[in-house]
């Protein structure tokens, strides 16, 4: 294997499929990267068993050349060594040769370094995917569902399959849910042409953050590929798959409160920013406690106290309230992540007591819907 490449692209490349791989696996050959040379272009693979990312960067990319390729050939080199190597070599361009056995030489400018490299026969095969289900997304709606559901799994491995989030695939579209049992949050996308027959499956929530690291912010179509043990999710340049969580996940439909005792509408922005500056004096409490009382139809209270620092109280303004007087506790963190997740937008908040779970939602976009338990003080 021989060929001259980019040092840029081949670092961003290899800084990609890094995130896959880590240093505690069973297999010693998948703290590796795999190269993949041919005369269409040189594939990066990396893989810790549970994620695989592969990249693939063309010979040709509008009309300028990014690598030469001159014989063709596969290696695995050390994963983080390499990464390393690549970042500190002295110019743009970068000589990659596999020469006796598995040593493998890199130079740059004056640098020329000896890697000793393993037979990329031993890597493990990546599966096929072409007879999955398969529908399309954009990259900067995928990253934007992720962003709004993923922080809510559970951290706990008590009951694994909470750990992901569930896709499922109804008439309405695609139904993405996560919870950790106090909290749920929930997106629904419209899509054309769903497949039908699809599994509901759990995509792990360590899965979805490193994909979200490695789509571009833009427009780019995302086709994502299901069966029972896998997602995959693939663009011109870049694959990812994954494993799927094992167990069925919770009916959560359910949690949701189908009537509400009391309405409050208000700016998002706003109330984020209150709950932030009460959870200064919540932090000292376990459950990072806050307090929303009303106040009177035109205003709600936020607060929090904390025995041994102090107490803060602030007033904000609501657009419209209706239905009945209420007080109700809950974890600042919780309340906060929801918020972010509604990003700033007009809210509506729909209660059902002091001690039932409460509903958070986008003024124009019922899209997104967040879910949260409150939490018992007395």
């Amino acid at each position: 294997m021989k060929f001259d490449i980019q040092r840029d692209h081949l670092l961003n490349g290899v800084n990609d499929v890094l995130k896959a791989v880590s240093s505690k696996t069973t297999m010693p050959i998948l703290t590796g990267i795999k190269l993949d040379a041919s005369k269409e272009g040189l594939t990066l693979t990396g893989s810790d068993a549970d994620i695989t990312i592969q990249v693939f960067i063309p010979t040709e990319k509008d009309g300028e050349e990014l690598i030469h390729v001159q014989q063709a050939g596969s290696i695995v080199l050390q994963a983080r060594m390499f990464n390393e190597i690549v970042r500190k070599l002295p110019t743009k361009d970068v000589e990659i040769e596999v020469v006796e056995g598995y040593q493998t030489r890199i130079r740059s400018g004056k640098s020329d370094f000896h890697l000793i490299g393993q037979d990329a026969a031993e890597y493990p095969m990546t599966p096929d995917v072409t007879n999955d289900h398969q529908f399309t997304l954009a990259a900067d709606l995928l990253k934007q569902i992720i962003r709004e559901t993923v922080f809510a799994v559970s951290a706990s491995e008590s009951r694994p399959v909470l750990t992901g989030v569930n896709w499922q695939i109804k008439e309405e579209g695609l139904i993405c849910v996560a919870t950790d049992s106090h909290r749920l949050a929930r997106r629904r996308v419209a899509l054309d042409s769903l497949p039908t027959n699809v599994p509901s499956v759990a995509i792990p929530g360590k899965s979805l953050n490193e994909l979200s690291k490695v789509l571009p912010d833009d427009q780019t179509g995302v086709d994502v590929y299901l069966n029972n043990q896998q997602v995959v999710f693939k663009t011109n340049d870049l694959v990812f798959y994954s494993r799927l969580l094992e167990g069925n996940y919770p009916d959560t439909s359910r949690l949701i409160p189908e009537e509400y005792q009391t309405n409050i509408t208000l700016n998002g922005k706003e109330l984020l920013q209150a709950i932030d500056r009460a959870s200064l004096l919540a932090r000292s409490d376990r459950n990072n406690v806050v307090r929303l009382s009303i106040v009177n139809n035109e205003t709600i209270e936020i607060s929090s106290n904390s025995p041994e620092i102090g107490k803060v109280e602030e007033q904000i303004p609501v657009s419209s309230f209706s239905g009945d007087d209420l007080r109700i506790s809950f974890s600042s963190k919780f309340m906060m992540d929801a918020l972010k997740a509604i990003d700033g937008q007009e809210v509506v908040i729909q209660f059902t007591g002091a001690m039932r779970p409460f509903i958070l939602r986008s003024v124009h976009d019922d899209a997104i819907l967040q879910l949260i338990l409150p939490v018992r003080t007395y």
